[in-house]
């Protein structure tokens, strides 16, 4: 097993390589090579769809008297897979591209007509350049417009990230955080309200539901009339009885010291006081006068 494994082979001192024969291939000779489709087709035969990226084992061949700026082009042979119809295309260096030859047709592709578009209007606007030097200015001056157009167009971008540059984010994320947190602390204390005017008109609705139904459950008692009482007459007589007997002897003294001192005035005389005798003995005559007579004298 060992002797089959080496890299280095054995040659002998007389080994010439040049008297190797060389292999004669023919030159349309073709090669079994691994490919992919190059772009999305559909078989003549059966109408099958053969999608771009699709393997296939195809046999390459050089296309002979056919070359661009030196380079040859090849021709490559598949399958259909559907019907095994022999499908045939060539490369195409100068479009850098693929022709289809036969067997099948290329499906429409909007990206290489527009390509082909583009240069199409590209040579011809070179070709009209050559000839006319007016073109060449106007063409000159409205690629100048065209570059300054795409220029402004660049700076408002650049403008917007250079302002963007100066936000702090973090401040404005604190500031919407507030804003948040003030408007759930204002959304709290409007539902705390709600509640207690809640709370508030449910309880007066129970006193009043309470008071209700105790107004509805005790009647009023009526008030029973006053009745004169028959007896009442004969307690309230007595009294007035006793009480006039307990006035009439004040009311006589008073009379009498009345008359008294009437009879003392008429004289000009007073009688001697209580605190007046000392020993026994008078303190004098006072005289008194009446209010009245003092009166009269004067007039």
């Amino acid at each position: 097993m060992l002797e089959r494994k080496v890299l280095d082979k054995y040659y002998p001192p007389d080994f010439d390589p040049s008297k190797i024969p060389k292999l004669k291939l023919p030159k349309d000779w073709q090669y079994v090579v691994r490919l992919t489709a190059p772009f999305n087709m559909r078989c003549k035969t059966c109408g099958e769809y053969v999608y771009r990226g699709k393997k296939f084992s195809a046999r390459k061949e050089t296309v002979q008297n056919e070359s661009y700026l030196g380079l040859p082009i090849f021709r490559f042979y598949i399958k259909c897979t559907r019907c095994l119809a022999e499908i045939a295309f060539k490369t195409d260096p100068e479009n850098t591209d693929y022709t289809m030859e036969h067997g099948a047709t290329r499906n429409f592709q909007a990206e290489k007509l527009l390509e082909e578009e583009e240069k199409r209007v590209q040579k011809e606007r070179e070709d009209e350049e050559l000839n006319n030097p007016m073109k060449v200015l106007e063409s000159r001056t409205k690629d100048s417009k065209l570059e300054m157009e795409v220029l402004e167009s660049l700076q408002e971008p650049k403008g917007l990230s250079q302002r963007r540059a100066h936000v702090d984010f973090e401040a404005m994320l604190r500031q919407h955080r507030l804003s948040e947190e003030e408007r759930q602390r204002q959304e709290q204390e409007e539902d705390e309200r709600e509640t207690a005017a809640l709370v508030e008109e449910s309880r007066k609705r129970r006193l009043l539901e309470d008071s209700d139904s105790e107004e509805d459950t005790t009647p009023t008692q009526p008030q029973p009339a006053l009745q004169p009482n028959p007896t009442a007459i004969l307690d309230e007589t007595p009294k007035a009885k006793r009480k006039a007997e307990s006035w009439e002897p004040q009311l006589s003294g008073l009379v009498v010291k009345k008359t008294g001192l009437d009879s003392i005035i008429r004289r000009g005389r007073a009688p001697p006081l209580p605190g007046a005798m000392k020993n026994g003995q008078a303190a004098g005559p006072v005289t008194l006068q009446h209010p009245g007579a003092a009166s009269r004298s004067s007039l």
